[in-house]
């Protein structure tokens, strides 16, 4: 699949005419929980011509392909990619930290990294987290009965916001890493652990009876996470000269 993927970023750069920096694997996969059936969840950033900024009408900023053959693959403008890094925006700050990179290029990700911690807006991050809990088990967790598959898409967004509560840093990416760290042991960590090696294994789409501390316990920290939210302070950084540079500074290293 590697292959594939490089094969359809040259193809890109051609078609667009742009560089393409940073490709790498999302989702589940990224996440340590794929099972065998699992999509290639690839995104990427890219960089147009200097010209193509230069312009007084807004343009489409985003690239994506026709899913086909387990294959999903799209990607983000740089100019909107860093303004969702000022936002701390946790798919674009998750991207960075994939442990699943088929390419890299320029010194744009190294760069990004660099000034994380220091752009990184806790309270953004951790409502997007919550807000994303909560709609999944609103919609997927209330039956009798569930996809087991599903738990991890509510369960996976409530440890970040529990990461973040904890150390105000960038969530890891690695399901595992969050269970290990934050949840003690007992039944409910054994639970999440069982489900995980069910899901990996492919048990990921019956419908089974809900799973009582899971549920209890994601019913007990939505409601604490709510509560916990209002009390954050909100700080107010002025990032943009700062991602304006980088901005100008990437623009130049790749169109020399």
């Amino acid at each position: 699949m590697k292959e594939r993927i490089l094969e359809e970023i040259k193809r890109l750069e051609e078609q667009h005419d742009i560089k393409i920096c940073f490709v790498v694997e999302s989702g589940s996969r990224a996440w340590g929980f794929p099972s065998k059936d699992s999509d290639y969840d690839v995104r990427f950033i890219y960089v147009h011509r200097k010209e193509w900024y230069l312009s007084i009408d807004p343009k489409r900023d985003v690239i994506e392909l026709p899913i086909n053959d387990l294959l999903d693959m799209n990607g983000w403008e740089l100019r909107k990619a860093l303004q969702l890094f000022r936002k701390s925006n946790p798919p674009l700050m998750e991207w960075l930290h994939s442990g699943i990179v088929y390419y890299q290029a320029f010194s744009l990700v190294d760069k990004m990294k660099a000034i994380q911690e220091k752009v990184f807006q806790p309270h953004s991050a951790l409502y997007h987290y919550l807000n994303m809990a909560k709609g999944n088990y609103r919609d997927y967790l209330q039956g009798e009965q569930v996809k087991i598959k599903k738990y991890f898409y509510v369960l996976r967004p409530i440890l970040a916001c529990m990461w973040i509560e904890k150390y105000n840093t960038v969530p890891p990416i690695l399901f595992q890493d969050l269970v290990m760290d934050l949840l003690g042991e007992g039944e409910l960590k054994q639970e999440i652990l069982t489900l995980l090696e069910r899901k990996i294994r492919g048990d990921e789409l019956k419908l089974e009876p809900k799973v009582p501390a899971i549920n209890e316990f994601l019913e007990n920290e939505l409601i604490r996470l709510e509560e916990y939210t209002k009390s954050l302070k909100i700080r107010k950084e002025n990032f943009t000269p700062l991602l304006d540079e980088l901005f100008r500074e990437v623009l130049e290293e790749v169109w020399l």
